[in-house]
C-alpha cells in the first residue's frame, strides 16, 4: 500500500515536470458570468503504460490529463539475455499527430523502454517523452543512443545495475511491489 501511495505522488510531480513544455492554444472558456481567455493542450496526447508496472502510474496522469487517450505495451523481460519481447500492444496505428507519455516505473538495463519506443517509432510517433520513477545510468545511455531526441523524466538516477539487471540501490521489481505478485 505505500508503495501503490508513494509511486502516485511521486509519478504526479513527475508527470507535471513532463507535460510543462507541451505546446497549447488559446481558448475562449465560458463561464457562468462571461467568458475568459484559457489555453488547451494543441496536441492530442496519449499515455502508454508499460505492463504491468506502468499501470500504477497511469490514475496519477490522467488526474493531470484527464481528456488522455490511454494505449498499452506489454513487455516481457528474460531473465537471462535481459532482452525484452513485446507480449501485448494496444496502441492507434497512426501515432504522427499524438504526444506520447510513455509510463515505467524503472529504467534499468534500457531494453524494455527502446523496445517500447520501436513499437511507437513503428506507428510513426515523433513527440515522445518516458517518465519514470528511477533511472540507471547504463538504460539512459541506451535509450539515448537508439532515441536521442526522447525526453526522459525521472526522479532519481541511482548508481547503477547489478548481474540481473536491477537497479542498485533500486526498489525492487516495481510490478511484485504494486500487485503483490
Amino acid at each position: 500500500m505505500e508503495f501503490r501511495r508513494a509511486l502516485s505522488e511521486a509519478t504526479t510531480l513527475i508527470a507535471y515536470e513532463a507535460t510543462r513544455t507541451l505546446e497549447s492554444q488559446p481558448v475562449k472558456v465560458r463561464t457562468p458570468v462571461g467568458s475568459a481567455a484559457g489555453v488547451k493542450l494543441k496536441n492530442e496526447v496519449i499515455l502508454v503504460p508499460v505492463l504491468r508496472a506502468g499501470l500504477g502510474m497511469l490514475p496519477s496522469v490522467l488526474q493531470l490529463i484527464p481528456n488522455a487517450r490511454v494505449g498499452f505495451i506489454g513487455l516481457k523481460r528474460h531473465e537471462q539475455s535481459l532482452e525484452a519481447s513485446v507480449y501485448h500492444r494496444s496502441l492507434p496505428k497512426e501515432l504522427v499527430a499524438f504526444e506520447i507519455i510513455l509510463l515505467d516505473p524503472m529504467l534499468a538495463t534500457g531494453g524494455s523502454a527502446v523496445a517500447a519506443l520501436d513499437l511507437l517509432a513503428e506507428r510513426g510517433a515523433r513527440r515522445v517523452r518516458m517518465v519514470n520513477l528511477l533511472a540507471a545510468p547504463e538504460g539512459l545511455h541506451r535509450l539515448h543512443r537508439h532515441y536521442p531526441r526522447v525526453l526522459v523524466f525521472s526522479a532519481a538516477v541511482d548508481q547503477g545495475l547489478n548481474e540481473k539487471g536491477f537497479i542498485l540501490p533500486g526498489l525492487g521489481d516495481a510490478g511484485d511491489r504494486l500487485f503483490g505478485v
